[in-house]
């Protein structure tokens, strides 16, 4: 069973990402704060869930969450930015969004870039601890992995009726076989990540413009 809480004492929202990996599309985040007597026993790191037991865990997610959200950084941001500070952005796009000010923030991962906020004249930065496999462990680090990925892969699947050539119905933009050969047979759309090597191994293609 997860653990429910890293910050005790303090309002904590768990962040996590989906989609770092993939070679085409946007990054999602989330940012979750659960009630601070909550314990879910079903939740869990969204890759080690079923698709429909995610989905299922979405919802009630949604339901029980003191606060939630999500937020996107585009394919064009991750090309200019890179896939690390993007992540952290749509952490950050996540967290703003919150209707609910967090005290703490707890990050699945080691690195994060700390979120400044404004308070009347002054910046403050929220206290964060970075979690290895965090999504595994605290339960709204789980939360904010089922987020993160179940509406992405909403934007995948909608993104695979726009261009039908890359079976990302199916890898949601990561790189597999059939998703490379639809960029060797067909080129690249305008959301595959052109600072990516989209075609992997020894075979570069140079997209950048």
């Amino acid at each position: 069973m997860l653990e429910p809480h890293y910050y005790k004492e303090l309002i904590e929202a768990g962040c996590d990402e989906a989609g770092r990996g993939c070679l085409a599309g946007s990054v999602y985040a989330a940012a979750v704060i659960l009630p601070p007597d909550y314990d879910n026993p079903e939740l869990n790191d969204s890759k080690k869930l079923s698709e429909k037991k995610r989905y299922a865990l979405r919802e009630q997610i949604k339901h029980d969450a003191v606060a939630w959200a999500v937020g996107i950084v585009t394919p064009e941001e991750i090309d200019k930015i890179n896939i690390l500070h993007a992540s952290f952005l749509a952490m950050h796009r996540a967290i703003a969004q919150l209707k609910v000010r967090p005290q703490g923030l707890i990050i699945d991962g080691n690195h994060f870039d700390p979120y400044v906020y404004s308070e009347g004249e002054e910046k403050k930065q929220l206290p964060y601890t970075c979690i290895v496999k965090g999504d595994g462990k605290y339960q709204s680090i789980a939360a904010a992995s089922i987020l993160a990925k179940t509406y992405r892969d909403d934007y995948m699947q909608q993104q695979a009726l726009i261009y039908p050539h890359y079976d990302w119905e199916n890898n949601k933009g990561y790189p597999t076989k059939k998703h490379r050969i639809g960029i060797l047979n067909y080129g690249i759309t305008p959301i595959h990540r052109k600072s990516y090597n989209l075609l992997g191994g020894e075979l570069s293609l140079n997209f950048k413009e």
